[in-house]
């Protein structure tokens, strides 16, 4: 058996590479660096996401997925071959059988953009797989069951809700409100509430310092530098916990939504496995404190958090690959 086989989580915010044996080989934002003058791409993930908001004119930083799906499908490319040569080297024999992770709530167009962008990349074989079933197979639940289990996957462009059960998609809803428009909502409101500009970096790093989903008694507090809206100098102000929850309250209560159409949509009988086992959160928005608790207040249904959430979806496409057969009625396409 000669031919590589590789798992990748093509997420918004994050890619991340799984090799089967291996584990978690890569972990890196999903943000290209081109230079307009001769087109070419300067630098792929850690080192692209450093430019991000402080590159010269010559140079465009950008993510080029979008709510999960390929907004740029030729940097999305050059990020792929990036991505599939730094995990098993550009010296190779064969060309490596590559599973990528998909929203459910994908067109086929989309899904051939997919495809074909990991052909080019460099792939052997590409094979789709939608995000919720690979997240479900890496929070080590048994999909291939005759009982439901839901899964919520929030992501940094989309949160995935799907009940699944007998290894396909029941009920399932796409809601185009993740990690990254929570960054949006931060940055929008430390701009209105204390006339401080911040970058999508800043509003990140509040998130996941002092980001929560329910309001706290004991507040936590951050410092945190911007330019100042009237004067246009450089400024600090102070931004607390309470605050921060204030902000996402719009994009959480949309998330919620979208939970609650799930079941609404689930049949009787899955429902209430559902309410037996709880719903499991994964994807690096289940790290929001208080988010489970949020989301079991408001819809009477357990909630808890996956082992290594933020690895869950990558884990899943590397199980799935290595188990092919067992899989197959979970994967949509090949080539």
């Amino acid at each position: 058996m000669f031919t590589k086989q590789i798992g990748i989580d093509l997420g918004t915010a994050n890619t991340l590479v799984f090799l089967p044996k291996k584990g978690i080989v890569l972990n890196e934002p999903s943000v290209v660096a081109v230079s307009l003058d001769d087109n070419t791409v300067l630098a792929v993930g850690n080192e692209a996401k450093e430019m991000l908001g402080r590159t010269p004119d010559t140079i465009v930083a950008s993510q080029p997925m979008k709510e999960g799906v390929i907004a740029d499908y030729r940097v999305t490319e050059a990020m792929l071959r990036y991505f599939i040569n730094k995990a098993i080297g550009k010296v190779r024999f064969f060309r490596p059988e590559v599973m990528v992770s998909v929203p459910a709530g994908i067109t086929s167009t989309e899904r051939r953009a997919v495809v074909d962008a990991t052909m080019q990349g460099g792939a052997k074989a590409a094979y789709i797989i939608k995000e919720p079933v690979a997240a479900a197979i890496g929070a080590g639940i048994p999909i291939a069951q005759s009982s439901g289990n839901m899964i919520i996957d929030i992501g940094g462009g989309t949160t995935e809700i799907a009940v699944i059960c007998l290894g396909g998609i029941v009920a399932c809803a796409s809601a185009r409100v993740a990690g990254t428009k929570f960054d949006q909502a931060i940055a929008e409101y430390v701009r209105k509430k204390h006339g401080l500009a911040v970058g999508d970096q800043t509003a990140e790093e509040i998130k996941i310092k002092i980001g929560t989903a329910i309001q706290e008694e004991k507040e936590k507090e951050l410092e945190i530098r911007g330019r100042d809206m009237v004067a246009g100098l450089p400024k600090t102000v102070t931004v607390t916990s309470n605050e921060v929850a204030e902000a996402i309250q719009d994009e959480l209560r949309e998330i919620i939504q979208a939970v609650k159409s799930v079941l609404q949509e689930t049949p009787p009988e899955l429902a209430a496995d559902v309410i037996d086992k709880g719903m499991v959160l994964s994807g690096g928005g289940a790290l929001l404190n208080k988010l489970d608790e949020l989301i079991s207040k408001s819809t009477g249904v357990p909630c808890y958090i996956a082992d290594d959430p933020l690895l869950c979806v990558a884990k899943g496409t590397g199980v799935a690959l290595e188990n092919l057969e067992s899989y197959k009625r979970s994967i949509l396409s090949a080539k």
